[in-house]
């Protein structure tokens, strides 16, 4: 940390085991507790009259949140690998309420015109019963990409600056605030509809925001209005940075419906969706708290490259051992029934999908590494090209699979979203190799520099 509490990226100051899981630890502890949140919403909402309508009302149109969501978390990477003085915060934030101004714009689209309608009754097919709830809660989760851009831009500056214990902080008190409100609702037995849920969600997301706001912000203050060696001074150019990475969520998110289309067309659909379902949310889990392995590249990777691989070997087997010590041995088929009540002929099936995904968390701790990579040359238009064959491979292997195996059921979407994430570290490999170039903080077509100081 320098004097100006920003801290030295280019420092020769000797970097630890012990510092890098200091740094990676809160990161990981705050994603796996995200899965919290999603707990007690279910469960305030499943003491209502009528959970079921309740709970897809807001499931719903939480499903459409998730489609401005992953752009907004790109934020958050975009944060970390370019901000590194006022002036490069600056471009961010105009870049950033473009993107938000969009958002509400088609939110707003979706709550008071005929568009909603047509979105939530033709692309999700809900039925003219729930259409109204549907439209009503997402009134309210349409503000919350406020809160989240909010969070995630402050959220990159405090991670490069080495403050990840606040994100878990941030995360800590979200949940402290969700959970006191569901005891409200519970008590005042007002649980009336999805809005509980939506209210819920948002107020979560406005006090984590809130937290990361007050120490992003107080970092900020301390750094230099403008480096004289960073590339990054426009809007320009911190657009042409994340275009790629917007383009690259959209092709994303075409993955998981195509795969849910596909398992319709299996021998048993209502089981092959489900067990995929359990199994993928499951595998999830077992990933959520190495899902910032690209941070530790970011940030580390300049200043011990060898030791960051290192780190990334040893902590990027460990998902892979957790799935093998549950898929595959007694303690699955106890987990299934015991922890998320799945019994019969589904307990079965999903056991076997969870066998299929074998391959998804070897792949992905190494696919985070190299993305990491990318994002720290500024090559973020190979992430476009690498998730693009990713669903070009997973659509490929979803119509050989359910043609061939359609019994396969579930395990065809676990297998095919496999070789799909395989194909995408190919591509990404295939790009590092290629241009054989020390990593640099730049941005596509602006001047290099050969290091940051901030």
């Amino acid at each position: 940390m320098s004097s100006k509490g920003v801290v030295d990226m280019s420092s020769s100051e000797s970097l630890s085991w012990r510092r890098l899981f200091s740094f990676f630890v809160p990161l990981g502890i705050s994603a796996s507790l995200v899965t919290i949140s999603h707990v007690i919403i279910n469960s305030t909402l499943a003491r209502s009259a009528h959970p079921e309508t309740v709970i897809a009302s807001y499931a719903i149109a939480g499903s459409l949140l998730t489609l401005t969501e992953r752009p907004s978390t790109l934020l958050r990477q975009t944060c970390s690998a370019l901000v590194r003085d006022r002036l490069s915060f600056q471009a961010l934030t105009f870049v950033t309420k473009i993107f938000l101004a969009c958002v509400l714009l088609i939110g707003f689209l979706i709550v008071y015109s005929p568009v909603g309608t047509g979105v939530f009754k033709y692309l999700f097919g809900v039925s003219p019963d729930l259409l109204n709830k549907v439209i009503d809660v997402y009134e309210i989760l349409m503000y919350v990409s406020i809160f989240s851009v909010i969070r995630n831009i402050y959220q990159g500056i405090i991670i490069t600056n080495n403050r990840t214990k606040w994100l878990t902080i941030g995360m800590v008190f979200r949940l402290a605030g969700m959970y006191g409100l569901s005891l409200y609702f519970i008590y005042t037995d007002s649980i009336d509809s999805g809005r509980v849920g939506a209210i819920i969600f948002a107020t979560g997301m406005m006090i984590e925001a809130l937290v990361s706001f007050l120490e992003g912000n107080s970092i900020k203050r301390k750094m230099p209005a403008k480096l004289e060696d960073h590339p990054v001074e426009s809007k320009g150019d911190v657009f042409r940075f994340y275009k790629p990475l917007l383009l690259s969520s959209f092709v994303a998110l075409f993955i998981g419906p195509v795969i849910n289309i596909v398992l319709g067309k299996t021998t048993g659909i209502a089981l092959a969706i489900s067990s995929f379902a359990i199994a993928s949310s499951l595998m999830q889990l077992m990933l959520s708290f190495f899902t910032y392995i690209h941070q530790i590249v970011l940030n580390f990777y300049l200043v011990d490259a060898k030791l960051v691989r290192k780190f990334a070997l040893v902590t990027g087997f460990i998902p892979f051992a957790m799935m093998v010590s549950i898929a595959y041995t007694p303690l699955g088929p106890w987990v299934l029934e015991n922890v998320m009540s799945v019994q019969g002929e589904l307990l079965q099936q999903s056991l076997w999908t969870l066998r299929a995904f074998v391959l998804f968390p070897l792949i992905f701790p190494f696919l985070d590494f190299s993305n990491g990579l990318i994002l720290l040359r500024g090559q973020t238009k190979t992430m476009f090209r690498s998730q693009t064959a990713n669903a070009i491979c997973t659509v490929i292997v979803l119509l050989i699979l359910v043609s061939i195996f359609p019994a396969w059921n579930g395990m065809i979407g676990a297998v095919a979203q496999s070789l799909g994430l395989l194909a995408e570290l190919i591509i990404v490999w295939l790009v590092i190799r290629r241009t054989k170039q020390e990593p640099t903080m730049s941005v596509p077509k602006a001047r290099k520099s050969t290091s940051l100081k901030g």
